[in-house]
């Protein structure tokens, strides 16, 4: 059973300039046939402007994953401080600019 475990498990590297993260504060979602592409965005007030700071592309039964998985981060997160608010409205109120797609 131990030799089984070892044989699933897998090493993952962290490389220090991807720790560090890249801050985003829209998605944009879009899909194909075969893939998943999600755009992070960072806009910043007063910017009509907004920049893709990073691009992940997933398969289809890769996305429904992320999706559980950020489902169930989510509903942790909420039972340890709270819930969370979701605007339903323009997520950017303050800022002069219109998204033609979010997430």
């Amino acid at each position: 059973m131990a030799e089984e475990k070892k044989k699933n498990q897998v090493n993952i590297e962290l490389p220090e300039e991807v720790a560090e993260g890249i801050y985003s504060n829209m998605a944009i979602i879009a899909h194909s046939h075969s893939e998943f592409v999600l755009d992070f965005i960072r806009m910043v007030p007063n910017v009509p402007k907004a920049k893709v700071k990073s691009r992940i592309i997933l398969t289809p039964s890769h996305a429904k994953r992320l999706l559980k998985a950020l489902n169930d981060n989510v509903v942790k997160y909420e039972k340890q401080h709270g819930t969370v608010k979701a605007d339903d409205g323009n997520p950017f109120p303050s800022m002069n600019f219109t998204p033609t797609a979010q997430a």
